[in-house]
């Protein structure tokens, strides 16, 4: 395998706010604590090679034996290798350092729900299915047709009138996503998007050689002059949106701004991407019909998935775009792989004719816990600002302070593990929030708070000297 590379510039933006001023815990240890927490969830990836100790040690400002010292550490406990050539690369820790790191009691990091009866029943229905689809090869880089026109009803019956061969299913909408930019973009294209974003979307577009184009969003809804400024300013290849309850902020875009976006994209001749993996989770109201019903030149395509709205382990997504378009996603496919696999396309095919049966009592459950969220944290932590999402999985939360990064740290050593808002952002944004998902026990969300209530407190306190200053 050949080692990704981190530059010292990109780590640094990766660690955001991580030593607090004043604290006496030396700072390899603090710098140890905040590269296994990038490690831990993800945003340092396995086999990454970590700048020099010479190089890091000059863009982070601390002695060369601090940096050497913190490896050190990282090294004792599974998380760094040094491999001739090769430097420090980042590995998993194996033996008693994974025993030690295995003392997460509550886990904030991940935003989803473990699957419900009517998953179980889907699969047995699928079981008894499979036989009329043995006779096939199993390799469909479209996917089997009930399931296209299941789908193809679903956004019919949303206002968007679709046809089964302007649906292409795939193995989830981060997939979906990935075909798209291979389709679409090329090293150094731009992407715009929403910021914050979903992390993953950030380093899908990455991946690719693509460059994140951030546009703020404002304190209620989109920006839209922003947008369209972005757009003429940049040229970029594409623009991926959030428009269904956006991660991790949880807004719905209206009507009206679904329109405006739209007239963009035809204005400027710019595909849009439009994610609703979170479509069908609202809790007051109905979302709009999607993005892609106020487009009348093909200009948007469609993510969705199954993973939030039944279960993620079921991994099947689909690709909503014009025809030609799926035709040459399905051209490009067989370089990624063959197809989904056939019992989870029956399986999804099964809850997605009978949705209305199981999805509103998903809702009523969901929602309750998100009030029960934002009741706990406005008891529990009054200073931190807990904003009631109109529909998805977590709340963005406010913090008083940019400590996000340290608290994400000091939590983790309690216990709790949580994901700094520096993770939705490009290069180090959002060191004032964090996403909290309510998908857990309803006990878990008030103990993670009364938890992290004297960590966040502490932080906020030695941050306030540095504000003032600043």
């Amino acid at each position: 395998m050949i080692a990704r590379k981190t530059g010292a510039a990109s780590l640094l933006r990766l660690l955001g706010n991580w030593r607090p001023i004043g604290s006496r815990e030396p700072a390899y240890r603090l710098l140890a604590a905040a590269l296994r927490l990038l490690i831990l969830d993800g945003r340092l990836g396995l086999e990454t090679r970590l700048p020099g100790e010479r190089d890091l040690a000059a863009a982070i400002g601390l002695s060369r034996g601090t940096i050497a010292a913190a490896f050190a550490e990282l090294r004792a406990d599974g998380f760094l290798a040094s491999r001739h050539g090769s430097g420090s690369l980042v590995t998993v820790p194996s033996g008693p350092a994974a025993r030690r790191e295995s003392t997460t009691r509550i886990d904030f990091s991940v935003a989803a729900s473990p699957a419900g009866p009517a998953i179980h029943q889907a699969y047995v229905e699928a079981l008894s299915a499979l036989p009329a689809h043995l006779s096939s090869t199993g390799y469909d880089a479209f996917g089997i047709a009930e399931l296209r026109s299941e789908i193809a009803a679903h956004y019919a019956a949303r206002g968007l009138p679709t046809t089964a061969d302007e649906i292409m299913v795939v193995n989830g909408a981060l997939a979906g996503f990935g075909l798209v930019l291979r389709l679409l973009t090329g090293p150094g294209d731009r992407v715009v998007v929403d910021h914050p974003t979903y992390p993953l979307a950030i380093a899908a577009i990455r991946a690719t050689g693509c460059r994140p184009v951030p546009v703020p969003l404002p304190e209620t809804g989109w920006d839209i002059d922003g947008l369209a400024a972005t757009i003429s300013q940049t040229a970029p290849r594409l623009a991926y949106l959030l428009p269904d309850h956006h991660n991790p902020t949880g807004r719905c875009m209206d009507a009206e701004t679904r329109a405006a976006v739209t007239a963009i994209a035809r204005r400027s001749r710019t595909m849009i991407v439009a994610d609703e993996t979170m479509v069908d989770l609202w809790y007051e109201n109905e979302p709009p019909p999607p993005l892609a019903a106020y487009d009348c030149d093909g200009q948007i395509i469609t993510l969705g998935s199954t993973a939030k709205s039944f279960w993620g382990g079921l991994r099947i997504g689909w690709i909503r775009a014009p025809s030609p378009i799926i035709a040459s996603l399905a051209a490009i496919r067989e370089a990624v792989d063959l197809g989904s696999p056939v019992v989870e396309q029956i399986a999804v095919a099964r809850l997605l004719a009978t949705a209305d049966t199981h999805l509103p009592q998903r809702r009523r459950d969901l929602c309750y816990r998100r009030d029960m969220l934002v009741s706990a944290g406005e008891a529990v932590l009054p200073e931190w600002r807990f904003p009631c999402p109109a529909g998805g999985l977590s709340c963005w939360v406010e913090l008083p302070q940019p400590i996000a990064t340290r608290l994400a740290v000091a939590a983790e050593a309690i216990g709790v593990r949580i994901i700094a808002g520096s993770r939705f952002g490009v290069d180090g944004a959002f060191e004032r929030n964090i996403r909290m998902p309510f998908t857990g026990d309803v006990a878990d969300l008030r103990s993670a708070l009364e938890l992290i209530a004297p960590l966040g407190r502490q932080l906020a306190r030695e941050e306030a000297p540095r504000s003032r200053m600043a």
